[in-house]
C-alpha cells in the first residue's frame, strides 16, 4: 500500500514503498555515507513525496517543570518567569492562592513533572515531608520564610536593598522617613525593613513606630498607607515603599492630597519593574534581579534532576539602587 495511504507517513512505510530495509531510510533520513547513490536519491524522492516529517525527540537537557506561582496578576511574576524561560527548561505555570493543599505535590507527581519552581510560597512541613517522600526536586524563588535545610531556594538581598534605598533618602536630607512594608510574615519584607531600621540608626536618626508600617505589596497597599502616613500631625517628607507597586499607590495618594512628588514627597520603591522608568515622575528603586533569580532557580533545579549537587543551598543576587526623579531634597 502507498505510504500516503497508511495515515503518516513512517521510516517503515518508506522504506516498504522503496522496496529497501529500514536501516537504509534511516541512514538517508540521519544523512549517513554508506548508502549507494541511486538508492539515497530514490528514498530521498519518496520522502519529499510523502511528506515526511522526522519524529524530534526531546533532548535529555530538556525537562518538563512546573512553575507555581500563589499569583499571576502582576509584572513581578512576568519578570520571574520570563527568567524561568529563558534557564533552557520547558515549564508548565499553575497558580495556586494555598500551595500547603494537600494533593499539589501530588498533582506534580502524577502530571509527569521532573520538577518545581514554588515562587514566593511557604511551604509547610507536610508539603516538605511529601516533597521528600515523591523525590521531586523543588527550588523555592523569593521565599515567604526560610526554608527548611533541604530545600535550595534563590532570593536577593533584602537587606541592603532596604539599607541603600534609606541611606539614600537621608543623604538628601530627609529626616521624616516612612516605609511601606509588606506583609509582616514576608521574610522579605522584614529584611527589607530592618535595612530601613539600621540606615536611621547609622544617620542617628531615631525610628518613629508611626512611621513603619505595612502594606500588601499591591497598589492598593502603598495608597492606603501613604493616605494614613499623610494623615499624620508630622508626616513624613519621604517614603520607602516595599515595592513598586506600592510605590506608585503612594505616588496617587500624595497626587490626590495635593503634593508634588518629588517637590512635596520623595518616594522609593523597590523591585525596578519595566513600567518604573516610564511612570510621571519616573520612580527611584531598588533594582531587585527578578528574571536573574528566575532563570538561577531554573539552572539549579536543572542540576537537581541531572542528580548533580548544588553548591550552595541559598542563593542571595544582588540588589542596587537605581536614582530617577522621584526622589529630591525635602523643602526647607
Amino acid at each position: 500500500m502507498p505510504p500516503h495511504q497508511l495515515g503518516r507517513p513512517t521510516l517503515a512505510s518508506i522504506a516498504a514503498a522503496a522496496g529497501v530495509s529500514l536501516p537504509t531510510v534511516s541512514k538517508v533520513v540521519n544523512g549517513k555515507t554508506d548508502v549507494a547513490p541511486a538508492t539515497r536519491a530514490h528514498v530521498q524522492a519518496l520522502l519529499e513525496q510523502h511528506n515526511y516529517v522526522p519524529v524530534t525527540r526531546r533532548p535529555p537537557e530538556d525537562v518538563l517543570v512546573d512553575v507555581v506561582f500563589t499569583a499571576l496578576d502582576s509584572p513581578w511574576a512576568v519578570e520571574i518567569l520570563r527568567g524561568v524561560t529563558e534557564s533552557g527548561l520547558e515549564v508548565v505555570v499553575s497558580s495556586q492562592s494555598r500551595t500547603s493543599d494537600v494533593d499539589w505535590v501530588q498533582a506534580l507527581v502524577a502530571g509527569g513533572r521532573r520538577g518545581a519552581l514554588v515562587v514566593t510560597s511557604r511551604l509547610t512541613p507536610a508539603d516538605q515531608r511529601r516533597l521528600g517522600r515523591s523525590k521531586l526536586p523543588v527550588v523555592v524563588i523569593d521565599p515567604v520564610d526560610m526554608p527548611g535545610q533541604d530545600v535550595p531556594s534563590v532570593g536577593a538581598t533584602n537587606w541592603a536593598g532596604g539599607l541603600a534605598a534609606t541611606e539614600h533618602l537621608v543623604e538628601l536630607g530627609h529626616r521624616r522617613i516612612a516605609v511601606v512594608g509588606g506583609p509582616q510574615a514576608y521574610l522579605c519584607s522584614r529584611a527589607r525593613i530592618d535595612g530601613y531600621r539600621a540606615a536611621l540608626e547609622r544617620a542617628g536618626i531615631a525610628v518613629d513606630p508611626a512611621l513603619v508600617v505595612h502594606g500588601t505589596f499591591r497598589h492598593q497597599g502603598g495608597y492606603d498607607q501613604a493616605k494614613a502616613l499623610l494623615a499624620l500631625p508630622d508626616p513624613p517628607t519621604a517614603v520607602f515603599a516595599g515595592s513598586d507597586e506600592q510605590a506608585f499607590g503612594v505616588m496617587e495618594a500624595a497626587r490626590q492630597a495635593g503634593l508634588s512628588v518629588p517637590d512635596d514627597l520623595s518616594v522609593v520603591g523597590f523591585d525596578d519593574l519595566p513600567m518604573a522608568r516610564w511612570s510621571s515622575p519616573p520612580l527611584t528603586t531598588v533594582r531587585q534581579p527578578l528574571a536573574d533569580m528566575g532563570r538561577m532557580a531554573g539552572r539549579m533545579l536543572h542540576d537537581l534532576i541531572n542528580g548533580e549537587v548544588l553548591g550552595s543551598q541559598r542563593m542571595e543576587l544582588a540588589t542596587h539602587l537605581v536614582t530617577r526623579a522621584s526622589t529630591a531634597p525635602p523643602r526647607r
